[in-house]
Order: structure tokens, then C-alpha cells, then sequence
């Protein structure tokens, strides 16, 4: 199958996207097979539209703050509170100081990779999921948010 902004669709794409001052690695994971063209033209437009998912994202992740068992408070508590020895440079990936160094700390983050999979199309079903890091290139612990083909949170996990 051909489409007009992934060109033929095979088993794998992927493309480095630039969008406010940071590379992201977008990779379209999609068997020929399975997937529909009304899919692919939906994970496009996601492309395109990586700014928006971001910081709907990202308030997503403030309104989970209040619980301390939640997958972004478990995140910031293992990148701010222990003894890492990326400490120096995840104070350095911190670029605000509003005062709330867990709101600073989630503004901060770089979104790394988001992870396409067109075939999965339905309700519910995870059709993107964004991975996040603070300090990335020195740290191993993720936040990563899956989302359906609406847009709605299917799940937030910590990877340490």
C-alpha cells in the first residue's frame, strides 16, 4: 500500500520531526495488511499535529500530581528525589524555576519517540504511544502516555 506522506507502507517507517526546538523520533509500526488507509491518514495528521497531543499530554500528566501512586508522580519522584548519578544532569534538563520544581520538571521533559501503529484503529485500542524522558540522553526512566485513534488516554506508565 502507498500513501501520500509515508510513501509504501511496510512493515516499518520512521522519521526524524523537528517541532519546537526539539527531534522527535516518530516511528509508524504497520502490517500493509491490516492497516487502512483512513488510519494512516489519521496517524499523519497526529504527525502534524505533534505540538497539540503534546501539551494535552502534558496537562494530562499535571492533573495526575495529586496522587503520589500515580505513573508521572512515580516518574518525578525516581528523576527529583533520588540519589541518581544523573543528578547534576537532570537538574540541568530543568530549564524553568517557577517555584513548583515538579511542574518545571514536566514542562522540561523532551518528548523522545512516539510510536505509530495505524493497524490498531479501534476504540480503546492503543493507536500512538509518546515517550518521555527528562535529561533523555543521560537518563533511562521514561513517562510514557498511550492514546487511541480519538485521542483518549488509554494508559500512563514509569519505566524505570
Amino acid at each position: 500500500m502507498e500513501h501520500d506522506y509515508f510513501g509504501l507502507v511496510g512493515d516499518y517507517w520512521s522519521e526524524d520531526v523537528e517541532y519546537a526546538d526539539q527531534r522527535v523520533e516518530v516511528v509508524l509500526d504497520a502490517d500493509a495488511d491490516a492497516v487502512s488507509l483512513a488510519a494512516l491518514d489519521t496517524a499523519a495528521t497526529l504527525i502534524g499535529e505533534l505540538e497539540l497531543v503534546d501539551d494535552e499530554l502534558r496537562s494530562l500528566f499535571v492533573t495526575q500530581l495529586d496522587s503520589a501512586s500515580s505513573p508521572v508522580a512515580q516518574f518525578l519522584g525516581a528523576m527529583l528525589d533520588a540519589d541518581l548519578d544523573e543528578a547534576d544532569e537532570v537538574d540541568a534538563a530543568i530549564g524553568r524555576d517557577s517555584g513548583d520544581r515538579q511542574i518545571d520538571a514536566l514542562r522540561s521533559m523532551s518528548l523522545v519517540r512516539v510510536d505509530l501503529r495505524p493497524d490498531a484503529d479501534g476504540p480503546g485500542d492503543v493507536f500512538a504511544e509518546f515517550e518521555y524522558g527528562l535529561a533523555p540522553e543521560d537518563t533511562d526512566e521514561r513517562l510514557v502516555a498511550t492514546i487511541d485513534v480519538e485521542r483518549e488516554i488509554v494508559d500512563v506508565r514509569f519505566e524505570g
